[in-house]
C-alpha cells in the first residue's frame, strides 16, 4: 500500500518515494514513442505521391523509408548512452524539438535530396527519443508492479504504432497531401514537449561517460553501404564495379565494427561473441556482462 506524505507525494509501505505524476509522465512518453514508431510506416502509402511530386526514381524511392530506419537503428545505442549521461529528460526534450524541425523540413521539401535528408534527420532524433523514453520509464516507476504496467503500455504502443502509421498515412494522403504525413508530427511533438516540461523529471547516470564514436561510424556506415549496394545492384547489376565496391566497403566496416567492439573499453555493443573474443585475445576473464 502507499500513503500520502506531507508534501503530497506518494510513498510505498517500504518508505520509498513514488512520483505522484508518474502516470501523466507515462502518457507524455507514450505520445513521443508512438510518434517515433509510426513514422517508420506513415509515409509508405504516400511514397508514390511523393515520388511523382519530387521526381524520385523507382530505385531511389525506398530511401524515403530507408533513410529513417538506417539512421534510427544505427544511432539507437549511441542515443541511449547520450541520454544516460547528458540527462534523459533533456535529451527527450531535444529529441522532440529536433523531430519537429526535421518533420517540417521534410514537409516542405522541394527535391528528393531534401526529403531524404529530412527523413534521416528524423531518424537521428528518433534515436535520441526512443532510448530516453525507455530510460525515463525505468527511473520514474520505482514500484515493481507499476513499472510492469508502464512497460506493458510502452510495449503496446510500440507494437501498434506501425499499423497506426499505415492507417494514418493513408488517410492523410487521401484527404490532404503526402506532405502532411510529415507535418503532422509538428503539433504532436510540440504538445509532448509542453506537457513534458512540468511533468517529466530529470535523471542521469554517472560513471564512464566516454562515447563509442568509431563504433557508431562503422556500424551506421556499414549499414548504409550495404543498403546502397543493394540499390545499385537493382539499378545496374550484381557484378558491376560500383555494386561490388559498396558490398566490400560494407563488409569491411561491419567486420571492423565487430572487431573494434571486442577490444574497446567502452563498447557501443558488447555481444556474447565480443566477450568471448576479448577473453580469448587477452587470455583473461575481464570481459564483463555489465553495461558499459
Amino acid at each position: 500500500m502507499s500513503q500520502q506524505t506531507a508534501t503530497g507525494a506518494d510513498t510505498k509501505a517500504g518508505g520509498q518515494a513514488v512520483d505522484p505524476r508518474r502516470w501523466l509522465a507515462l502518457m507524455v512518453i507514450a505520445i513521443a514513442q508512438l510518434m517515433v514508431v509510426l513514422d517508420g510506416t506513415i509515409v509508405n502509402i504516400a511514397m508514390p505521391s511523393a515520388q511523382a511530386d519530387l521526381g524520385i526514381s523507382d530505385a531511389n524511392r525506398q530511401w524515403i523509408v530507408t533513410a529513417y530506419t538506417l539512421a534510427f537503428g544505427g544511432l539507437l545505442l549511441l542515443g541511449g548512452r547520450i541520454a544516460d549521461y547528458v540527462g534523459r529528460r533533456r535529451i527527450f526534450l531535444i529529441g522532440l524539438i529536433g523531430f519537429a524541425v526535421a518533420s517540417a523540413l521534410g514537409g516542405i521539401a522541394t527535391n528528393a535530396g531534401t526529403l531524404f535528408a529530412a527523413r534521416a534527420l528524423q531518424g537521428v532524433f528518433g534515436a535520441l527519443l526512443a532510448p530516453a523514453a525507455l530510460s525515463l520509464i525505468t527511473v520514474t516507476f520505482t514500484d515493481v508492479k507499476d513499472r510492469a504496467k508502464a512497460f506493458g503500455v510502452f510495449g503496446a504502443i510500440s507494437g501498434v504504432g506501425a499499423t497506426i502509421g499505415l492507417i494514418l498515412g493513408g488517410v492523410l494522403t487521401e484527404y490532404t497531401t503526402w506532405r502532411w504525413c510529415l507535418l503532422v508530427n509538428i503539433p504532436i511533438a510540440l504538445a509532448a514537449f509542453a506537457l513534458a516540461l512540468p511533468i517529466v523529471r530529470e535523471s542521469k547516470a554517472h560513471g564512464n561517460t566516454r562515447y563509442d564514436i568509431p563504433g557508431t561510424i562503422m556500424a551506421t556506415g556499414g549499414l548504409v553501404a550495404l543498403v546502397y549496394a543493394f540499390t545499385k545492384a537493382a539499378e545496374d547489376s550484381w557484378t558491376s564495379p560500383v555494386t561490388l565496391g559498396f558490398f566490400a566497403v560494407a563488409a569491411v566496416l561491419l567486420v571492423g565494427f565487430v572487431v573494434f567492439e571486442s577490444r574497446t573499453s567502452h563498447p557501443l555493443l558488447r555481444s556474447a561473441w565480443c566477450c568471448t573474443a576479448t577473453a580469448v585475445a587477452r587470455s583473461s576473464s575481464r570481459c564483463s556482462w555489465a553495461p558499459a
